[in-house]
């Protein structure tokens, strides 16, 4: 396996995870166990199977829970360090905050997701663009549960019953070079849609890496227990060597 270029991992973990309460009202989301460990546990194991050896992990709704589970990253040979932020700043807002530890390439990662992406791939293409920014994608089926009509003036010419779409997603993970932060608002909410908006209306190049193998986000109540079942029977090798 070709390893990634020591670069430095943000993993964002403050939200509140409210599409997954009532879990959530006990423990933050990077916690929910997915078999016998939290989900940020397989991220930490995932990422230094690709040789990232620094983490910073922003914190915020039970933030006390995450670092005392993760503490220093010693037990996965990384080093992990905390930003705690004083409210909600969104999936990229808090980059802000640790700004100062950012004067590389780096990457941002969601803390609810499960994936075997290649990241040495992934960093290198990256690498060979102009782009500030690089997203990593993949191909998600959504299905609809109502009959879709297709009209002209008014008229049906076509109709499909629950039908399923395919739309290429983000995955929650993001290579980024320093001179992003300067797109981002102090002091106020700033998600991805947001950043994705600002790009596209500066005209600056934003670019796609797709990813056709396990992507698993275990934001939601169906997403998690299709994680408990999916990655246990057929991923959990794949992704932790285990």
């Amino acid at each position: 396996m070709r390893k990634a270029k020591e670069i430095k991992a943000v993993i964002m973990a403050g939200g509140k995870g409210t599409r997954l309460r009532p879990y959530t009202f006990i423990l933050p989301k990077p916690l929910m166990p997915v078999g016998d460990q939290p989900v940020i546990a397989m991220l930490l194991k995932w990422l230094r199977r690709w040789n990232i050896k620094e983490a910073i992990i922003t914190t915020g709704y039970l933030g006390y829970m995450i670092s005392a589970v993760c503490k220093d990253g010693s037990q996965w040979d990384i080093d992990i360090r905390y930003s705690t932020e004083p409210e909600p700043l969104g999936t990229i807002g808090a980059l802000l905050m640790v700004e100062d530890q950012l004067d590389d390439t780096f990457i941002v990662i969601n803390s609810d997701l499960i994936t075997d992406l290649d990241l040495g791939s992934f960093i290198d293409f990256h690498n060979r663009h102009d782009g500030l920014v690089t997203v990593a994608t993949t191909q998600k089926p959504v299905k609809v549960d109502l009959g879709v009509l297709e009209s002209d003036g008014g008229k049906l010419c076509a109709f499909k019953e629950k039908p399923k779409l395919d739309f290429e997603v983000s995955m929650g993970i993001y290579c980024m070079e320093p001179s992003i932060l300067k797109f981002i608002p102090k002091g106020v909410p700033f998600g991805f849609d947001n950043l994705m908006h600002v790009m596209l209306d500066a005209k600056l190049p934003v670019y796609l890496f797709r990813h056709e193998g396990l992507w698993l986000d275990i934001g939601r109540e169906e997403d998690f227990s299709h994680a408990q079942a999916s990655f246990l029977r057929d991923y959990k090798s794949v992704v932790l060597g285990a």
